[in-house]
């Protein structure tokens, strides 16, 4: 079985490193600061999807360094709060805000967003999350609060990379979830959970081979620059994070997991009926 290994933690505490930014350019192509699997034409997709203006109100579930929430701030104009879990990374965060002078604008809170959310029903015109809900327990109540929280006509977006979509061995699967917490779906049940928390007029779309290529421009990004990432990381963690990129650019590469991207909206009246 694999062992636990810290990606998180080491990405936004290295923030600043021009070795780690390099791997970020290297992989994405621009640099928000980003440990997904977002294309940088889904990053400039997601503004249309979402319909934002520069009087929006946007809250970003799981936020991470702050880079993406930020760009958004100074793109469009609106206004943001992001959350996350990782100390870091919200640290990070309203540290690069207040460097940009956007922290009027943008602000970042520690939250496990598993919980729930601290705010009032009906706050925001759009909600978006990049990859992680699939780290969060506990999901139906997840996207209820998505909802909750979102004003009537709104719209919220988010990515999961954890689509079964044909066989995968217990070794992959601990590979897999070597960086933290994991829940995998099968396919059709993100649908059934955002209908049942009544969002309406879901679309989805396959991101799985744009998800691989990601996994392997990271892998090989960070391989040209093993001598300054173990030292900035240790051997053991190092390794661990190769491992865990290589199986998942296999696994996705396969289809035996699968990335899609949701969009969907809350209705002006929530108590429609399909």
């Amino acid at each position: 079985m694999s062992r636990k290994v810290d990606l998180y933690d080491s990405a936004y505490g290295n923030y600043e490193s021009a070795t780690y930014r390099q791997v970020r350019i290297e992989t994405y192509g621009k640099d928000f600061g980003q440990t997904s699997w977002v294309t940088t034409e889904e990053s400039n997709a997601i503004p249309q999807l979402l319909g934002l203006r520069s009087d929006s109100f946007v809250l970003e579930v799981g936020c991470g360094s702050g880079g993406y929430a930020l760009h958004l701030g100074e793109k469009v104009g609106c206004r943001l709060i992001g959350l996350d879990i990782n100390k870091p990374g919200v640290r990070n965060a309203n540290q690069l805000a207040q460097a940009r002078g956007l922290a009027s604008q943008v602000r970042f809170e520690q939250c496990d967003a598993s919980k729930n959310l601290p705010f009032d029903d009906n706050t925001f015109d759009a909600v978006f999350s990049n990859d992680v809900l699939c780290h969060l327990p506990g999901r139906p109540e997840v996207l209820v609060e998505m909802f909750r929280v979102l004003n009537p006509g709104g719209r919220m977006l988010f990515s999961d990379a954890l689509i079964i979509g044909g066989m995968v061995s217990h070794e992959e699967i601990a590979t897999r979830s070597s960086i933290g917490f994991y829940v995998y779906s099968p396919p059709g049940e993100n649908e059934r959970l955002m209908e049942r928390a009544k969002f309406r007029h879901i679309r989805v779309q396959d991101t799985t081979e744009s998800a691989a290529r990601i996994a392997k421009q990271w892998y090989h990004a960070r391989e040209k620059r093993k001598e300054e990432l173990v030292a900035a990381e240790g051997k053991t963690n190092f390794e661990g994070l190769q491992r865990f990129l290589s199986c998942v650019h296999v696994l996705m590469s396969e289809k035996r997991l699968l990335r899609y991207l949701y969009v969907a909206s809350k209705e002006f009246r929530d108590d429609l009926t399909p």
